[in-house]
C-alpha cells in the first residue's frame, strides 16, 4: 500500500485501548453503562469442599491461572462477563493468541471437564471453596486508581459466598486496599466473619504475558492474609495449586512464601514493578546525557554492571504494558509524597518526545524537514513478540509526529492492516517509500531489517537497540544512547 499523499484526508484520531480492553479483553469498557447479557451457562460442577475453585476474570492472566489450577487437580469454574470468551473457553479455544502452551493445556483440562466457564459468577462462587479474583484495576485520566471494576467483581462474589470460603486477590492493588476496602465489602454483603468463616488473602500475580506458565514455576508465590487463619488457608491452597523450579539463587527454597500480611503482599508487587520504572528512568537520563557527550551508554552500562552493586537497565523509547507504567501510580496513591517515583514516571513519559526531537534533528542535518515527511513507526505492540498495545509507545510517537506535521505510518508484523486502521493508524508495508523511521518495538524481525526495505529512508532512530549499523550504511543511523559514531563502531546491538 502506498503512503498517503499530504493532501489526503487525515486518518481518524488514534484511539489508545485502555488496560481493560487490551490486557483483559473480556472485561467491560464501562461496568456501569455496559449492557447486562444473559448468563452463558455451562454445566457447573456440584459443590465439592476444598476441591472447586472459581477464577473471576478470564483475561490474559486469569485464564492461564484457571488452567494451571485445573492441571493441579482442582475443579475450576472460570467466571467472566463476556459470553464470547465463555463460549470460547468451553470449546477449548484461546480467546487471545500468543500465550505459550495455553492452547494445549486448555484443550486438556476442558476435555477432562476440569475447567468450565460461565457468566454467572454468583452461581460459580456458591459451588466453590476458593475464589481467585484477577480483574483489572485501572487508573483514570488524572492517574488515580479507578476501583469500579474490582468493586463490581467483589460485589458479585460476595452475593453467594459460603462459610469457610477463601478469597484471594491477585489484582495489583494500592497498599491497604484489601484490608480497608475489599474485605469489608465481602464481609458486609455476605454476612460472614473475617478470619472466622471468611478468609481473605492478597497474592499478587507476578507473571509476564507470553510465558505465564513458566513464570508461575520460576517465581515464588507471595501470600499475605488479613489474619493468620487467612494466611494459612492461602499458603495451603497455593501450595497445592502450583509447582516450582529449583533455584539456588534465592534466600529460601522456591515455593509459596508468607510475606506477613495483605499490606506487605501489596507493597512487594508495587515495589518490584516501581523499581523497574525508576531504574529505566535513570538509564534514560544517563543515555540522553551520554548522547550529548558523544559517549556510548551501552558501554557505560556494561562497565558499571560488571560490579554487583550496579544493575543499570537499558534505555528505551517508552515504557509500555499494563504493569510498569501503571503500578507506580498505584504506589503513589498510597504514598503521594514519593518524589522519586513521580519524577521517574515523568522522565519515561517524556522519552517519545525526545526520540521524535532526535529524529527531527538528524533529518535537519540532512536538509530534510520533518514537516511533510513520511515517518514509519516500527512496532505497534508495546514490546516485541507480544500482541498487546496498552501504553505502547506507538501512541505518543504517532501523536507527536502528527503535531509536528509529519505523516506517521505504522508497521507491525503481529497486526493486520485492518487492526492497525481500527487503532487509527495508517499501515506501512515494506517497499513503500518513506523518509524516516523509528524503531518502537523490539520485534525479532527488526534485527534483520535492511535499508532497502524502506525505500528513500534518510534517517532511522532505533529506540530499542535492535538494528545493526552495518545494514544502514547509507542512512543516518542512530541508536538511543549510542551516538551514530559509537553505534557504527559496535555494528549495532541487541537489547
Amino acid at each position: 500500500m502506498s503512503a498517503p499523499a499530504v493532501d489526503e484526508p487525515t486518518p481518524e484520531p488514534v484511539r489508545e485501548l485502555s488496560l481493560l480492553e487490551e490486557a483483559f479483553p473480556s472485561a467491560p469498557v464501562s461496568p456501569v453503562d455496559a449492557p447486562i447479557a444473559e448468563p452463558a451457562r455451562a454445566e457447573l460442577p456440584e459443590a465439592q469442599p476444598d476441591d472447586t475453585v472459581t477464577v473471576v476474570g478470564l483475561g490474559k492472566i486469569g485464564l492461564p491461572l484457571a488452567v494451571q489450577f485445573a492441571t493441579a487437580g482442582f475443579r475450576v469454574i472460570g467466571a467472566d462477563i463476556n459470553p464470547d470468551v465463555v463460549d470460547q473457553v468451553n470449546n477449548a479455544l484461546e480467546p487471545f493468541p500468543g500465550e505459550a502452551d495455553l492452547a494445549r493445556r486448555l484443550g486438556e483440562v476442558v476435555a477432562d471437564r476440569r475447567l468450565t466457564a460461565t457468566t454467572d459468577t454468583a452461581a460459580a462462587v456458591a459451588r466453590s471453596s476458593t475464589v481467585v479474583i484477577v480483574v483489572p484495576l485501572v487508573v483514570d485520566a488524572e492517574a488515580r486508581p479507578d476501583f469500579s471494576i474490582v468493586d463490581a467483581a467483589t460485589a458479585d462474589v460476595a452475593r453467594s459466598l459460603q462459610p469457610g470460603t477463601l478469597v484471594s486477590y491477585e489484582t495489583t492493588l494500592p497498599v491497604g486496599t484489601t484490608r480497608t476496602r475489599l474485605a469489608p465489602a465481602l464481609a458486609k454483603a455476605s454476612r460472614l466473619r473475617l478470619g472466622k468463616d471468611l478468609f481473605v488473602v492478597m497474592s499478587p500475580e507476578r507473571v509476564y504475558s507470553g510465558r505465564i506458565f513458566a513464570d508461575l514455576a520460576r517465581y515464588p508465590k507471595l501470600v499475605g492474609g488479613l489474619d493468620d487463619a487467612s494466611t494459612q488457608r492461602g499458603l495451603a491452597f497455593y501450595g497445592r495449586a502450583l509447582t516450582f523450579d529449583d533455584r539456588d539463587d534465592l534466600p529460601m527454597p522456591n515455593g509459596v512464601w508468607e510475606v506477613g500480611n495483605s499490606e506487605a503482599a501489596e507493597l512487594v508487587k508495587l515495589a518490584e514493578t516501581t523499581y523497574r520504572d525508576v531504574n529505566i528512568a535513570l538509564a534514560n537520563t544517563f543515555a540522553v546525557y551520554a548522547d550529548s557527550l558523544g559517549i556510548d551508554f551501552g558501554l557505560i552500562a556494561d562497565a558499571a554492571n560488571s560490579q554487583p552493586f550496579s544493575q543499570l537497565h537499558r534505555p528505551g523509547v517508552h515504557v509500555g504494558g499494563h504493569c510498569i507504567p501503571v503500578y507506580p501510580r498505584l504506589y503513589l496513591a498510597g504514598d503521594p509524597g514519593a518524589r522519586l517515583v513521580s519524577v521517574a514516571r515523568e522522565v519515561n513519559e517524556e522519552m517519545p518526545g525526545h526520540v521524535v526531537g532526535l529524529l527531527a534533528g538528524r533529518l535537519a542535518e540532512l536538509g530534510v524537514r520533518l514537516d511533510g515527511a513520511r515517518v514509519v513507526v516500527l512496532g505497534a505492540a508495546y514490546r516485541g513478540g507480544v500482541k498487546e498495545i496498552f501504553h505502547s509507545g506507538v501512541f505518543p510517537l504517532v501523536r507527536r509526529l502528527g503535531e509536528l506535521g509529519a505523516i506517521p505510518l505504522v508497521h507491525d508484523p503481529l497486526y493486520s492492516d485492518s487492526e492497525l486502521r481500527a487503532l487509527g493508524f495508517e499501515p506501512y508495508h515494506y517497499g513503500d517509500p518513506c523518509e524516516a523511521a523509528i524503531v518502537q518495538a523490539d520485534h525479532e524481525e527488526y534485527a534483520d531489517l535492511r535499508a532497502a526495505q524502506l525505500p528513500g529512508v534518510r534517517a532511522i532512530v532505533d529506540g530499542r537497540g535492535v538494528t545493526h549499523a552495518i545494514d544502514w550504511q547509507d542512512v543516518d543511523h542512530t541508536v538511543l544512547g549510542r551516538p551514530s559514531g559509537a553505534a557504527a563502531q559496535r555494528g549495532g546491538t541487541e537489547s
